[in-house]
């Protein structure tokens, strides 16, 4: 298995053998079910988001971005950084990426979430984007 960073693996003991999941594994997870709630413009701060944008020019995604886990024997707490889409209520908006994290975390890696900390880092504004294709598009001289 080749990772591009150390990674923490944890397991649960069986009668016949041992499961172990990656934490980088539990960060797409989480990652995955925060970006699928209505309201979530992206994941991450603004240098993560930079570093997502050079990945998506190259093809590459980290889905695990602005998410950080730490996994224990039989529990997970994860700490979720979106940028919010305006004007999507924020206190709303957290509580349902907190839902939908500590579902998929029981739900796909089989372990419970014992807190699901969510930090709305940036707001984003739709009308900034036509801003920014308007500037673009029209040229100041002829």
């Amino acid at each position: 298995m080749t990772t591009t960073a150390p990674s923490a693996q944890h397991g649960t003991a069986t009668s016949v053998g041992k499961n172990t999941i990656a934490d980088g594994v539990v960060e797409k997870v989480a990652g995955i079910a925060a970006r699928e709630v209505p309201g979530v413009h992206d994941l991450g701060n603004g240098a993560a988001r930079a570093l997502g944008a050079i990945r998506h020019a190259i093809n590459a995604q980290d889905r695990g971005q602005g998410i950080s886990v730490e996994v224990g024997e039989k529990q997970v707490a994860a700490d979720v950084t979106v940028v919010a889409e305006y004007p999507v209520a924020l206190q709303t908006l957290a509580g349902n990426i907190r839902s939908a994290v500590s579902e998929a975390i029981s739900s796909v890696v089989g372990m419970e979430a014992s807190e699901v900390n969510v930090t709305v880092s940036d707001v984003h504004i739709p009308a900034d984007d036509a801003d920014d294709t308007e500037d673009e598009s029209e040229s100041r001289v002829q």
